[in-house]
């Protein structure tokens, strides 16, 4: 069976429910067991509004595990350790993936594995992350938030969020679309989006990147809406 990523996004209501969920992302309960078929696993904040913000989100965290194997990733869906988080939260989703494609690194890893053909016509989510150059943060933040409302109400997007490991200087973004054409046509035709690439070229502003999408084949859970 392909490798199998899974995307999880927990949303919480309340003071306690939420300072649980951060402290969950510090003493993650992945570090208590040995999970069968984990190979990468990163445990993740989010940031306010739908893309990058330098302004967190106490309410939504997410968790990004690769396993071996489909049957491993829905083993560990179903085990007490996610249990731990979803039992207090207001609502969830996990979204199951295959890589169609992935070029960089992530903490020093290379952690997908294509196994997907890019189909234009089926849904597709991506994942960007980078660690930004310290001295280069602030250029950085001064165009992010321009790009990330460049996305509100883009023709075939469903959901998306800025995640990161660490507030500033290691941040990731992830957003489900409709269709791989909807991806294409915001990725080359947004001329926010354009500038910015192009302004990651001549500033070289990450230390690490990585760029990947997928073809989910299942999505558990209510939080986002959207029925494969």
């Amino acid at each position: 069976m392909p490798q199998t990523s899974v995307v999880s996004f927990f949303k919480y209501k309340g003071f306690n429910n939420k300072w649980q969920a951060l402290g969950r992302m510090g003493r993650p309960p992945l570090l208590k067991s040995t999970i069968e078929g984990l190979s990468f696993w990163k445990a993740l904040g989010s940031g306010s509004g739908n893309g990058f913000s330098i302004w967190p989100d106490f309410s939504t965290f997410g968790l990004l595990t690769v396993f071996n194997s489909e049957h491993d990733a829905k083993a560990f869906l179903a085990s007490h350790i996610m249990d731990e988080y979803t039992k207090d939260s207001e609502n969830f989703s996990h979204l199951l993936m295959h890589t169609v494609k992935a070029h960089g690194e992530w903490s020093n890893q290379s952690p997908f594995e294509s196994s997907a053909t890019f189909d234009q016509s089926k849904p597709l989510a991506v994942i960007t992350r980078a660690t930004i150059k310290p001295k280069l943060a602030y250029k950085f933040w001064k165009y992010v938030p321009s790009v990330s409302k460049s996305m509100d109400g883009h023709k075939g997007l469903i959901y998306s969020k800025g995640i990161g490991e660490w507030p500033i200087l290691m941040q990731a973004t992830f957003s489900l679309w409709q269709k791989g054409e909807d991806m294409m046509a915001y990725a080359y035709k947004n001329q926010k989006h354009a500038d910015m690439v192009k302004k990651t070229r001549e500033l070289g502003w990450y230390s690490e990147e990585l760029f990947s999408r997928f073809h989910p084949f299942e999505i558990q859970g209510d939080l986002i809406d959207f029925k494969m």
